[in-house]
């Protein structure tokens, strides 16, 4: 669901106006964009983020994120501005899968060393930070299906609760296309991760980045710059998934968020 909701919160100071704009509503699992005046330095939470020459900026909420968070920022003339805002509380469903291998609910600890790996290459692929806005673009929905599995759901697998989903799922034959939801660069193909299967991830531009998971081809290779809309890889049903599927997940830095909140609603 797309929550463009503009929350303007202004500042008045002795001497200047300055005013800090939060594009999307900051509820739990949210990737917040947000503008300040042009030529303004931003910190969020005491760690300086960065910032476009216009003023453009982006961070992300966590799922089990909530109070208060703080932004301050420097504007060109020197003056330190200081908001503060309450993140918004979300419910999130239970949901039951059945069926999977039992090797893909507990591994063997002979595969321990692969999946260690797994997760360096997917972590070492969202490392990359630097200034380009895809992120600001209005999001569209990566593929065509019957979402099937939402973010921050507690997962429960073959009767075993497990950790909560990150993603948002759907479920759609092999072979289905899978597009660029937004600009950016490939950083990362990886057709047989232990868990995710053939593994795509798209850096979005400070810090915010796509994957996507259990893919059965990719047409497109790491470093290459892709469109949105542009075809890059087709559904599949690799690693542990009990059938065809796509699972959207997205991070800013490492902070998981919720895809869903960026895309019209289905």
């Amino acid at each position: 669901m797309r929550r463009l909701v503009a929350l303007s919160l202004a500042l008045f100071s002795q001497w200047s106006l300055a005013s800090l704009s939060l594009l999307t509503e900051p509820v739990q699992g949210a990737l917040v964009r947000a503008t300040v005046p042009a030529g303004s330095q931003v910190s969020y939470q005491q760690q300086k983020i960065r910032v476009s020459q216009q003023g453009e900026f982006v961070f992300g909420i966590g799922r089990d994120e909530l109070g208060s968070r703080t932004i301050e920022w420097v504007s060109a003339d020197g003056q330190t501005h200081q908001q503060s805002f309450e993140i918004i509380a979300r419910q999130f469903a239970i949901e039951k899968v059945d069926g999977l291998p039992p090797k893909m609910v507990n591994p063997d600890p002979s595969l321990a060393a692969r999946i260690r790996a797994d997760a360096a290459n997917a972590r070492k692929a969202r490392e990359r930070n630097d200034e380009r806005l895809d992120f600001m673009q209005d999001f569209i929905w990566p593929a065509k299906g019957r979402i099937s599995g939402v973010y921050g759901s507690q997962r429960i697998l073959n009767g075993e609760p497990k950790t909560p989903h990150y993603g948002v799922d759907v479920a759609a034959p092999t072979g289905t296309a899978v597009v660029a939801p937004a600009s950016g660069i490939v950083t990362l193909w990886q057709p047989d991760m232990y868990y995710s299967g053939g593994t795509l991830i798209i850096d979005h531009g400070f810090g915010v980045s796509s994957t996507f998971l259990h893919l059965s081809a990719s047409h497109v290779q790491a470093g290459q710059r892709v469109e949105q809309g542009q075809l890059i890889a087709e559904i599949g049903a690799t690693g542990r998934a009990t059938g065809p599927h796509l699972d959207w997940r997205m991070n800013w830095m490492n902070v998981r968020v919720d895809p869903q909140l960026l895309v019209p609603a289905r």
